[in-house]
């Protein structure tokens, strides 16, 4: 009689807090399935056109609204979800098979970029926290990085805004890097795979990364996507890195004192599954489509929660250093492979 009871009070407390969660979240749905809409008619970056529909919509995330819990639902666990899968696009195999020297590239520039944006925020008069967050989007892979990070860093109404900010950045900065790097990358007379390092290794989204590469050659856009992906997983062990050196922060409350987030481990798991090939490639599809799913909506979600006013206070020294992070991460790559070519 005893458990008739407490399953039936489980499952009035999940019908009451998705009858709670449903009006935000169905907004957050509906901005990202416009975003997707407008990417695939007008062209654009999808992330972009989720973050202004959702800047738009910042009313319902004000406290009274009956949006409000869903759209911080969306921005938190919706986010950390979409990172988690984003392990079945990764496989140990492609890892392997970009040889050491790649490797070794590849991760020089982002643990360079990380600390070449620790630095510049310092002089930048902004927090640690901060070159963190725009160092470590730059470094591995703009807007889903940003989300990763931002999770794991002290929360606040500010970082919201920071998260903002640095997802805009990078995502117009990939963006002009989608149409200029191949033309750079001409400039030094890479063949197809040296561009494709180059391309990988140094634009933010992986959208964009493809787009750029596929446009030089076939061998090209297939060589960009091994280098992005496996920048995308370093974010694992990045994320836990920056929550382990974030863990003593005042502003954490007990339950975020975890070093190794949960949709970290979950992330190293599905490389491994990824890997093995035990799921059938239709349902690893499906995953990744979720996974996309996911993030533009947590991406939605994000825009929803901060106000312009509040973007507007970041400061042209904040968009300088997310800029300087770019260019120079570029130049530590075109050094690099000029390097290897003797």
């Amino acid at each position: 009689m005893s458990k008739n009871v407490l399953s039936k009070a489980r499952s009035l407390q999940f019908a009451n807090s998705a009858r709670s969660l449903a009006p935000g979240v169905t907004v957050c749905l509906l901005v990202a399935m416009a975003a997707v809409y407008l990417s695939e008619h007008y062209g654009g970056p999808v992330m972009l056109f989720a973050l202004l529909l959702g800047m738009a919509l910042h009313f319902l995330s004000e406290e009274g609204q009956r949006t409000a819990e869903g759209i911080q639902f969306c921005a938190k666990k919706i986010l950390r979800v979409g990172v988690a899968l984003l392990g079945f696009r990764i496989s140990i195999e492609e890892i392997i098979g970009l040889g050491w020297e790649t490797a070794a590239l590849i991760l020089g520039g982002v643990v360079s970029t990380i600390f070449i944006g620790i630095l510049l925020a310092h002089f930048a008069g902004r927090s640690r926290a901060f070159g963190v967050l725009t160092g470590g989007a730059v470094a591995i892979c703009g807007a889903s990085a940003a989300l990763a990070i931002s999770s794991v860093l002290p929360q606040s109404r500010k970082n919201e805004t920071n998260t903002l900010f640095t997802v805009i950045a990078v995502t117009t900065l990939s963006t002009i890097a989608m149409v200029f790097y191949p033309a750079i990358g001409g400039l030094f007379a890479f063949d197809d795979v040296q561009m494709g390092i180059f391309l990988g290794a140094t634009i933010h989204d992986v959208a964009q990364v493809v787009g750029a590469g596929y446009s030089v050659s076939d061998q090209a856009g297939d060589t960009a996507t091994i280098v992005k992906l496996l920048r995308v997983a370093l974010l694992v062990p990045v994320v836990v890195i920056i929550a382990y050196a974030f863990r003593n922060d005042p502003s954490r409350t007990s339950a975020s004192r975890l070093p190794v987030p949960g949709f970290a481990i979950a992330f190293a798991i599905f490389v491994i599954i990824h890997s093995i090939g035990v799921l059938p490639a239709g349902f690893e599809e499906i995953l990744n489509s979720l996974s996309r799913w996911c993030l533009i909506t947590a991406i939605a979600a994000l825009g929803i929660l901060t106000s312009l006013k509040a973007l507007s206070s970041v400061g042209f020294r904040s968009v300088a250093l997310v800029t300087a992070e770019t260019v120079i991460l570029m130049g530590l790559v075109i050094a690099a492979l000029l390097w290897l070519m003797g």
